[in-house]
């Protein structure tokens, strides 16, 4: 099974990736889909997983002992093999004992068994599903180091440039000391810098900047972009397009939190884009919002709250019409009127500074709704953004053209050898496997976990539900106890933390607004008495350790202000508590006026929820949970339908774009 990765094809040309097939028959993706099915359920297989652990104890004992040279040569003669005879068991075995001797005797970390089982699981190309602070980053450098030593470049993909730099720093010594390069690529370098990282044998770099870097690769490779054209034009000297490009192809791919980047951030596309001003943009944005404000809601046009989306009415239709007879101009068209207002109307109604952007020094920058990070180079489309500029009375930027554009869902699966690793898939096992082939395997933590969850406690309002909060964070900080309060939204963050001032409780926010002093905040959660708010993101990556004393005390104690669009990420929150065996504690503090539930709002069951859960009994609170958590479930389903009709669209226009020439 593991010498397929050396025999894939591809791997020998000049820019591999994988290639996707036009016109395929019904009745072929069906066999491939069975096929893969089967495949991975083989793969997965609890006999196969554990199998690595045995495999490894009976060859690592030849490595104990030896120092930083022994280990090298023994590195240099490992690649020989692999090289020779692909990712057979027996040397996969004697990689891991290698990686494993060399980081424990350098960095004081040795892989436990069941990280074993993790790197094993990301070398046959699947999801490890592994609990927070079970050590992810490390267990990555099993399957790096092992498809580097039977040369198959490898790029570790997580979140943000900090966790780069840090992770790339942290396990650099286990990789050089094994004779691997490595390198960092993050945005803020320039073209030759990058490009020399993404020649080294392992690279960690971020989603973004990757595909950004292949999408330029694309404009450059243009249509040309087979194999034998880019060997043929080496034959003309130094300054070919293979010498410009920064990747060397997509060979195999590790993405830390896989959820987030494959699911969550599917319907985010990755355009490259030139700006094209036409001098009337201001002109045109402020009379599209000043139309929209004189429309009547409900009457000309209503909003969709559940997939999020303003529609016009037959009236609206008409009371466009009417307001603009007298303009000229784009007004004139009825395609580009309609679509205009429409637009500002999203603008006005839809997005919410502080929830959806941040106002910086005059500029609009987009929140992640996934992660709740600042995206500071990134904007909407199809004049959205000037109109948020333009209702927040900022400058107007001028508009961008398209250069060139890829999902995330297209670009992954190009990859020959993906796998990923994340605390958080289960919920989304069967999209990741439909998408893009991947199976999801639990693995077992390396301390039974110690957290203890408290039961959903449901108010009928917001305002009662802030109380309720700010009650438990004073109980909990009065007993020394260190409390880390998540939040969806920066308004959100800033309401808890203006209830926090007034009661006198010390606390520290963190929220898009400080995305720079992320894992130092995050780091020091576990200490006596800490309170912190945070929105979704919490400083996945980075440990919060417990001070002296907190365990006795139950260790961290997480509280939910406000359920997430997807379950995983209220997952996500809570596993900041308890890791590694710790003692922890999470709860959610819920409302029946949460955004969550708004878009559900109206009917006689909420009506009967709402009035059974004023009642404060213990039929009410069940009621209000099932209500909460259908609205949680029609969501998911909902963003779930999105991302697939957004991969059946980007198919359909990579069909276009293949026939006009362009590279995406």
């Amino acid at each position: 099974m593991f010498d397929v990765i050396a025999a894939s094809p591809g791997f020998d040309e000049i820019y591999p990736e994988r290639r996707e097939f036009r016109g395929e028959e019904w009745l072929d993706r069906l066999g491939s889909a069975a096929s893969g099915n089967v495949l991975r359920r083989l793969r997965s297989s609890p006999f196969r997983v554990n199998a690595i652990v045995a495999r490894v104890a009976r060859v690592e004992g030849k490595f104990r002992g030896l120092d930083e040279q022994a280990l090298r040569e023994q590195a240099r003669e490992l690649k020989l093999q692999l090289r020779r005879h692909g990712l057979r068991d027996d040397l996969v075995a004697q990689s891991f004992a290698l990686v494993r001797e060399t980081a424990g005797r350098l960095l004081g970390m040795r892989h436990f068994d069941v990280q074993l089982k993790g790197g094993w699981i990301l070398l046959n190309g699947m999801i490890a599903e592994m609990e927070t602070g079970e050590g992810k980053t490390l267990t990555a450098t099993l399957p790096a180091c092992t498809a580097a030593l039977a040369g198959i470049p490898v790029h570790v993909i997580t979140v943000n440039d900090y966790l780069v730099e840090r992770d790339c720093d942290l396990m650099r010594r286990v990789y050089e000391t094994l004779g691997i390069s490595v390198a960092a690529a993050t945005a803020a370098m320039d073209h030759k810098a990058r490009q020399a990282a993404y020649a080294c044998d392992v690279v960690y770099c971020t989603n973004k900047t990757l595909v950004f870097d292949y999408l330029r690769d694309r404009i450059l490779l243009a249509a040309s972009s087979s194999s034998l054209h880019l060997r043929l034009e080496k034959l003309y000297g130094a300054n070919t397009r293979s010498r410009r490009l920064l990747l060397r192809g997509l060979h195999f791919a590790i993405v830390d939190e896989a959820d987030s980047v494959l699911i969550d951030e599917a319907r985010t596309p990755l355009i490259i884009s030139t700006e094209v001003s036409s001098g009337d943009e201001a002109a045109v944005a402020m009379q599209a919002l000043d139309l929209a404000r004189r429309l009547d809601i409900g009457d000309d046009f209503v909003i969709v709250k559940a997939e999020r989306r303003v529609a016009l009415t037959e009236d609206g239709h008409q009371r466009i019409v009417d307001m603009c007879k007298a303009l000229g101009g784009v007004w004139a068209g009825a395609l580009r009127r309609e679509e205009l207002v429409t637009q500002a109307l999203t603008a006005l109604h839809l997005f919410v500074r502080d929830d959806h952007y941040l106002v910086r020094e005059g500029k609009i920058q987009v929140i992640d709704e996934h992660t709740g990070r600042v995206m500071a180079d990134r904007s909407w489309g199809q004049g959205l953004h000037q109109l948020i500029e333009a209702k927040e009375e900022c400058e107007i930027t001028p508009r961008k053209e398209s250069l060139a554009r890829i999902s995330y869902q297209r670009f992954f699966r190009r990859y020959l050898h993906l796998s990923g690793m994340t605390g958080t898939a289960a919920e989304v096992a069967g999209e990741l496997g439909s998408v893009y082939g991947l199976a999801v395997v639990p693995v077992p933590t390396h301390h039974r976990s110690r957290r203890i969850y408290h039961r959903d406690r449901i108010l009928a309002t917001e305002q009662e539900k802030w109380r309720v909060i700010a009650d438990r964070v004073a109980e909990l900080h009065a007993r020394g106890v260190p409390v880390l309060l998540g939040t969806r939204s920066v308004a959100s963050s800033e309401v808890a933390s203006g209830l926090l001032a007034e009661r006198g409780l010390a606390h520290t926010v963190l929220s898009a607004k400080q995305d720079e002093e992320e894992a130092q905040i995050v780091a020091c959660a576990g200490e006596a008495g800490r309170i912190t708010i945070a929105t979704n993101m919490a400083g996945r990556g980075t440990d919060i350790k417990l001070a002296p004393g907190i365990a006795e005390l139950g260790g961290l104690h997480v509280i939910l202000s406000e359920r997430h669009e997807a379950g995983r990420i209220d997952r996500q929150l809570v596993g900041r508590c308890a890791r590694q065996g710790d003692p922890g504690s999470s709860e959610a503090i819920l409302s029946l006026e949460d955004p969550l539930v708004r878009p559900y709002k109206g009917g006689p069951l909420e009506w009967l929820v709402r009035g059974i859960s004023r009642s404060g009994i213990g039929l009410g609170q069940a009621a209000g949970r099932m209500w909460i958590g259908f609205a949680q479930y029609r969501t998911e389903r909902s963003q779930s339908r999105v991302r697939r009709n957004l991969l059946k669209t980007d198919k359909q226009m990579g069909d276009i774009l293949s026939f006009s020439g362009r590279p995406e």
